[in-house]
């Protein structure tokens, strides 16, 4: 069980580190070019998904077995963590649109603990 919660926290401190790296990246775009942020939407989401799904594939990797669960519980809880910073910071709700976005992203977070498991146990052999 330690290793499990072990694993979905390497996951969760993955994903928000390479959202940072890419939030940076972005903002000194749109900092220093013409590029204008509404043509950036598509970017930003695939981005997104990119992060979470490495952030599966840590966790997987991490935990070893049963990618699925492990890979859910990283989506999950970076779903509550942001959840609970949009509804405690700025008091608002998810809309229906960004209910749809984290169930992408914890699809996308099963994927990666799945395909983390199996990186991992290939370098065992």
């Amino acid at each position: 069980m330690a290793r499990f919660g072990k694993a979905v926290a390497y996951g969760v401190v993955t994903i928000f580190l390479l959202a940072s790296m890419v939030s940076l990246l972005l903002s000194l775009l749109l900092k220093w070019t013409n590029v204008q942020e509404s043509s950036l939407t598509l970017v930003i989401f695939a981005c997104s998904l990119l992060s979470v799904f490495i952030g599966g594939v840590v966790a997987g990797g991490k935990g070893k077995e049963r990618g699925w669960l492990i890979g859910g519980a990283t989506g999950v809880c970076f779903t509550l963590i942001i959840f609970l910073f949009q509804f405690l910071a700025m008091e608002k709700s998810f809309s229906t649109q960004q209910w749809v976005y984290h169930l992408g992203f914890l699809v996308v977070a099963v994927i990666g603990g799945i395909m983390g498991v199996n990186f991992s146990s290939s370098r065992q052999h």
